[in-house]
């Protein structure tokens, strides 16, 4: 159920946070509740876990809280009483609900026999209040689960399936959207955007961010395809416009084929750019090169992109765990929209698929002096390769994870090896085991390991050791505040250098390895 709709809707009122958007907490009516999330979760609160990290009780009270599943509820309560760790115990109830207890923004359960007849819900990040669709998509994607025995639940994720297919249909190009004008909230503002040089050009009343991210894309996909699976087919028209849906099918997967074409015809002339972002900035990885159209590129079957999962722009255009990512969740879609009668764009998305696949390992990988034949992170069909990986999801070091290869994979496993050691110069290490050490990103500077990377890392393993081991320092890297962040300073004294001390899409992530480690290995927690 959701709390306290019309406080909810002050949430965007609060002051900016310096070119980003604003920190966000849920009041109630009575007011007892913190002014702001992240606020509150800078400060540790009591109860604390009887272990030697002492993890404080992080969960707004439930008044306070945005939105409540019981069928969420009594997972929370069933998992946590396998896990005989304190502190794990502790970390995974604070993580495993926070999307519900803090960054359910707006919902709209529908049901009435007005425009708005379907549900519609509006998921921030977390600290900054914007709908990313890569990042919405993974929080409650986890959740998925347990909405078979929650109907409230239920409504609301189909909720953010139509919320995502109605920002798509209206511009595709975005990685952030703001609040409809319909759901009282009044938008934040992103101090960026307003200078930035965009084709096609945006509305500042919708969208957050403009930065072009091919993953943007296949996340709606797979949202949309998962939530379908689970549901009978007649349960999910009920439940989601599929008008408004099929526009942004079509319109996505028609924009992601001309993003195929390469950068000059067969004789030499520029051809359409489709999309181009510029920004100025003191950063390089905020724009794009060549008057942001992004560096040239070879046909190769591979849809080119601008910009990374983390938002740092792309050095070569073909980003492979994004194609990698892409081409799993167009057969996953072709098969829905086969069961759904539209055949046409079915065909044309399991073809774009098959061309991505087939472009990956033909110029998507290289050959190491050391580790031999490897994915590569970027390239641009012209023979450049970058060999390196990112923390932010879709990544190279996640591609079992996005179910584009078996974790025993030849070509991953060498891949393995190279992103998990100094050879990957976004692989951090001080040294010392059992702190944190693991992949960062160019987002966020050197020394910064980011706790998504060695979340991912356990996920994609077999080895017992690997994962207790992974999941011990994550509940270390919390510097006492019992949540994930961001990025920790390895160099610091007990991860107490971090960025975002409210990252809903992290405390996703790490609660799902929680709860498969409790599912697969009883008792290893």
């Amino acid at each position: 159920m959701l709390h306290s709709l019309a406080v909810i809707s002050t949430l965007f009122g609060i002051s900016s946070l310096a070119a980003a958007g604003s920190m966000a907490f849920f009041r109630n009516t009575g007011g007892s509740c913190p002014t702001h999330y992240a606020e509150w979760a800078g400060t540790p609160h009591a109860p604390f876990s009887a272990g030697p990290l002492r993890i404080p009780t992080m969960r707004p009270p439930p008044e306070c809280r945005s939105f409540t599943s019981a069928a969420v509820e009594k997972e929370l309560s069933r998992i946590s009483a396998q896990i005989t760790d304190p502190d794990i115990r502790q970390l995974f109830i604070n993580i495993m609900p926070n999307t519900l207890d803090t960054a359910i923004a707006w919902h709209y359960a529908g049901g009435t026999k007005d425009k708005l007849d379907y549900p519609y819900t509006f998921v921030i990040t977390g600290d900054i209040n914007a709908q990313w669709t890569r990042d919405s998509t993974n929080q409650l994607l986890p959740l998925l689960p347990y909405a078979a025995a929650d109907a409230s639940l239920n409504t609301l994720i189909a909720g953010l399936v139509n919320m995502q297919a109605e920002q798509i249909a209206a511009y595709p190009f975005a990685n952030a959207y703001k609040p409809p004008a319909r759901s009282g909230l009044v938008p934040g503002e992103n101090g960026w955007a307003k200078g930035d040089t965009v084709h096609p050009p945006f509305d500042l009343r919708t969208v957050f961010e403009a930065k072009f991210e091919i993953d943007s894309l296949a996340a709606f996909f797979k949202l949309s395809t998962a939530f379908w699976r689970q549901q009978q087919q007649q349960d999910a028209d009920s439940l989601l416009d599929m008008g408004v849906w099929r526009r942004a099918v079509t319109i996505a997967v028609e924009l992601l084929v001309q993003l195929q074409a390469p950068t000059f015809d067969s004789e030499q002339r520029l051809t359409d750019a489709t999309v181009r972002f510029a920004r100025t900035a003191n950063t390089p990885t905020e724009s794009s090169f060549g008057g942001g159209r992004g560096n040239p590129i070879r046909r190769t079957g591979m849809v080119r992109t601008l910009f990374r999962p983390s938002d740092d722009s792309v050095i070569f255009p073909f980003l492979v765990p994004a194609n990698a990512m892409l081409a799993v969740e167009l057969r996953a879609l072709a098969d829905m929209l086969d069961k759904t009668g539209d055949t046409t764009i079915a065909s044309r998305s399991r073809r774009l698929a098959e061309d991505i696949t087939r472009g990956i390992y033909e110029f998507g990988t290289a050959e190491h002096p050391k580790y031999g034949h490897v994915f590569a992170y970027e390239v641009d069909g012209y023979g450049s390769r970058l060999l390196m990986d990112d923390a932010n999801v879709p990544s190279l070091l996640a591609l079992p994870y996005l179910g584009f290869v078996n974790a025993t994979d030849p070509i991953y496993q060498n891949t393995r090896r190279m992103l998990l050691s100094p050879d990957n110069p976004w692989y951090f290490s001080n040294g010392t085991s059992g702190l944190l050490n693991g992949i960062g990103s160019p987002h966020t500077g050197f020394r910064k390991v980011w706790p998504m990377s060695v979340a991912i890392q356990a996920l994609t393993s077999d080895d017992q050791q690997e994962i207790i081991e992974a999941v011990r320092v994550l509940a270390a890297s919390t510097a006492g505040l019992g949540l994930m962040h961001e990025s920790v300073d390895i160099d610091s004294a007990n991860g107490n250098s971090f960025t975002r001390p409210w990252f809903a899409w992290c405390n996703g992530v790490v609660s799902e390895l929680i709860t498969r480690v409790v599912s697969e290995y009883p008792g290893l927690l």
